[in-house]
């Protein structure tokens, strides 16, 4: 059931003492059951404000309650002052009745009002497939979004390419190389350059896109310029071959995200930050804000003022006009997102970006446009390591280093993927058992869950109700008296809190948690109990239920992207 009743009880009982308006109630499960359903610490958090023991708050308060109100059976207090309560099996049981008769709504909330948020996720350097690495931070990325539009917010998704600098300079060389081989002239992948089969596919793509002819004029004419001694690019090679490759690995990474059921709202090119003036109108903002100083011919940025451990440079000495180190067209690209209208906004990006954190935000500050202090949010997760046949996957022909996004898929399909990316916090490091995700068995969790809820399904198609038609109005719940009815019925009733708190902490593994544990419920009650044959109210309670576990189930695996089959 709803804790609203519980909560508005003991606020009610609060105020009845004394306690300060406003007082935070927080309900919580007892990691040991028979604690009871719910427990609180109210009373120790109010021994300070109202000068008085914890034990004897929360005897006063047990004895201000009304239990009936409340849908409580007994209150108890425990150690210092806790105090736990135990729900109404008949209350409790009625709770599920709200499931059947509204299961699209079932686990959403308003907490978002309707508000704006931008989630920008994946942002990789158009220079390769998305690796494994992506692959965790789109699964991450994409059920924060979902998470986030279940509570109420109307949710941006937005992906940034990194299209400029020295990366992209050795693509466009890598993909000059290889066109050379391909028509015969002799040529090397350059140092820090690209050595997957992709640059040798995006390099026969231009070959019959543009025709050889015109393709070996170009590279004869850049293999002219370095004979001459020029770089290839002087002579317009270069440019032509980074618009080629970066516009073929951008479409390359769309078919990534494509395959793993990821969609963007926008597409923001770090280009278009110099191309329309939005990097030196930033940098002209700050030298106006008085946070920036020149030293030895380069400029940099008071960072230290707003809490970084040393001052960054803005440019290099003798770098030329307009040439900034990578973090000022970062701050330049956040100040478009508040410019848009997103007040708030949630990057998720990898561990190793942990140091854009604190510069980002300090130079947001440093523009003094009245963004808050901890503008961007952000969600830092570790990369992922790939085990196949008990040793580490390191090697993929295509990428020519890595594991791609791409390979996961075809191994193991998308949404074994996608639980694995999610089943565990974003910032611990996490192991993708390549091996155990094909399993189709119980060892396996995403199997094990989509199981469940066939399982539920199948209560329905054997015994031939439409579970759609289905209300709960005339059920009686209270037949719902079993031990493994109780806890099922726990545990679908604890979504709703769960997907707030959830969405309100930016992890969805508490979801992937919940549904790994639900379905162990749902399977053990399945496995003790029958549902068609039994006597009318018995059956008709079960049914109810059983509906419930099935929309509990198939909701919790729409937040992480992952299908709900009706038959395995």
């Amino acid at each position: 059931m709803s804790t609203d009743a519980l909560q508005r009880e003991i606020a009610r009982a609060l105020a009845a003492l004394g306690a300060p308006e406003g007082t935070s109630i927080v309900l919580e499960r007892p990691r040991d059951p028979g604690f009871g359903d719910w427990t609180t610490n109210v009373a120790m958090t109010l021994a300070k404000p109202l000068g008085r023991k914890p034990r004897d708050i929360a005897t006063e308060l047990v004895g201000t309650l009304d239990l009936v109100a409340a849908g409580v059976a007994r209150a108890e207090i425990a150690g210092p002052g806790f105090v736990n309560f135990r729900l109404d099996p008949g209350a409790q049981a009625a709770g599920i009745t709200q499931v059947v008769n509204a299961p699209g709504t079932f686990g959403t909330g308003n907490a978002g009002a309707g508000r704006q948020v931008n989630v920008e996720f994946v942002s990789a350097n158009p220079t390769g497939p998305l690796h494994a690495g992506h692959g965790r931070q789109a699964a991450l990325g994409d059920a924060i979004a979902t998470l986030l539009e279940w509570t109420g917010w109307r949710v941006s998704r937005e992906f940034y390419y990194n299209d400029g600098g020295g990366q992209i300079e050795n693509l466009a060389r890598s993909v000059w190389a290889r066109l050379a081989q391909q028509m015969g002239i002799d040529a090397t992948i350059p140092e820090g350059g690209y050595n997957g089969e992709y640059i040798n596919e995006i390099a026969a793509a231009i070959l019959a896109d543009r025709g050889s002819e015109l393709v070996r004029s170009t590279i004869e004419e850049g293999a002219r310029a370095i004979a001459a001694g020029q770089r290839p690019h002087e002579a317009g090679l270069l440019d032509r071959l980074r618009v080629e490759a970066v516009r073929a690995l951008r479409r390359e990474q769309d078919l990534d995200m494509q395959a793993f059921g990821v969609r963007f709202d926008t597409y923001f090119l770090e280009s278009s930050l110099y191309r329309d003036g939005q990097v030196d109108r930033t940098v002209a903002a700050l030298r106006k804000a008085g946070h920036t100083f020149e030293q030895d011919g380069a400029l940099f940025l008071r960072t230290t003022d707003f809490g970084d451990d040393k001052d960054r440079v803005m440019r290099k000495s003798g770098l030329k006009g307009g040439e900034y180190t990578y973090f000022v067209p970062d701050v330049a690209y956040h100040v478009t997102k508040w410019e848009r209208g997103f007040t708030r906004a949630i990057n998720v990006q990898g561990a190793d970006h942990h140091s854009t954190v604190t510069r980002v935000r300090a130079g947001l500050q440093a523009l003094e446009m009245g963004i808050p202090k901890g503008y961007p949010d952000f969600v830092l997760h570790q990369m992922v390591t790939v085990m196949k046949g008990g040793e580490e996957v390191k090697i993929s022909k295509r990428s020519g280093s890595y594991v791609t996004v791409r390979d996961l898929i075809e191994w193991v399909g998308r949404d074994a993927v996608r639980y694995f990316f999610l089943m565990r916090k974003g910032d611990s490091q996490l192991v993708f058992d390549v091996d155990l995700a094909r399993q189709q068995n119980e060892e396996n969790p995403v199997y094990y869950i989509q199981m469940a809820h066939a399982r539920m399904c199948g209560i329905f198609r054997v015994g031939e109700v439409d579970r759609e038609q289905l209300r709960a109005t005339g059920a009686d719940v209270l037949a719902l008296v079993e031990p493994e009815e109780q806890l099922l019925v726990k545990a679908i009733l604890d979504f709703p809190a769960l997907v707030a708190g959830a969405a309100e902490a930016l992890e969805p593994h508490r979801i992937a948690n919940w549904l790994l544990e639900t379905a162990r419920l749902a399977h053990t009650w399945y496995h003790k109990h029958h549902v068609l044959g039994e006597p009318e109210p018995v059956m008709r309670a079960r049914l109810v239920l059983a509906r419930a576990a099935q929309v509990a189930l198939r909701n919790g695996l729409a937040i992480l992207g992952i299908s709900a089959p009706e038959r395995m």
